[in-house]
């Protein structure tokens, strides 16, 4: 078989005061790269020291997981925010985040959005540039992780910045390669034996099957791995065993 690497990415950080959502010291002990909640829509600041801490130690990346300003929300929520004050929240994210990695002695090192904004800049072209113009505000070299074929990642590489393609086991798509919405029936995928199935084929061949019945290409270098579902510690260990086990490297890719 071909050597082939994949990257697992999870969403941590998630809590807020005494509320707290995602195991992040045992998922911290599976994934390679974390997508760190920034306070917009999750996290606090002493939730962001914690993790951050944590993830240096076990040599796990850091990532800015940015959204709109929505904490009632979980950030899910479809918002309307002006260009010039969403790059200025998004570069304020990374530059918060950045000030707990640089204590634990590491740095950000990729920018991913979250949620209702990760769907929009999908399509919109002018969420799209505002999220990469608060990038680049924030540190022109940071990669830039999402949906291929998106219109964030189309701008993000067209201003010169990494751009690192991704993938969910446990979301459907559609024959587009989009994503299922949330509010959909069958939008996320519970069962494991097909979670699992699916991290494989998606790692090998780049291909996974749409709500609809066809397979579909997905190329991604990213594997997501959704930390706030049921049992989501033991799948993730379970998602990163079968892919070793079929000959696929788990590294990170910043």
């Amino acid at each position: 078989m071909a050597s082939v690497s994949i990257d697992l990415n999870a969403d941590l950080g998630e809590g807020f005061g005494r509320w707290q959502l995602t195991d992040d010291e045992q998922l911290l002990s599976v994934v390679t790269s974390a997508n760190v909640a920034c306070g917009f829509h999750a996290g606090d600041a002493a939730t962001m020291r914690r993790v951050c801490a944590m993830a240096a130690e076990r040599g796990v990346r850091i990532g800015a997981q940015v959204s709109y300003r929505d904490l009632a929300g979980f950030g899910r929520r479809a918002m309307d925010v002006p260009p010039d004050e969403l790059a200025a929240e998004v570069a304020y994210q990374i530059g918060a985040l950045e000030v707990f990695t640089r204590a634990a002695g590491t740095r950000v090192s990729y920018v991913k959005p979250h949620g209702a904004l990760y769907n929009r800049v999908v399509h919109d072209e002018d969420q799209a540039r505002a999220v990469v113009d608060g990038v680049l505000l924030a540190d022109g070299s940071l990669p830039v992780l999402g949906l291929p074929g998106s219109r964030l990642l189309e701008t993000a590489e067209k201003a010169g910045l990494p751009v690192v393609t991704e993938a969910f086991a446990d979301r459907a798509y559609t024959s587009q390669g989009t994503l299922v919405p949330r509010g959909q029936d069958g939008a996320v995928v519970t069962d494991p034996e097909s979670v699992v199935e699916r991290s494989v084929s998606l790692a090998r061949s780049g291909t996974v099957i749409s709500h609809t019945g066809e397979e579909i290409a997905v190329r991604a270098r990213s594997l997501c791995l959704h930390g706030d579902t049921p049992g989501a510690v033991g799948l993730a260990r379970r998602v990163r065993a079968e892919l070793e086990s079929a000959g696929v490297r788990v590294e990170a890719f910043a």
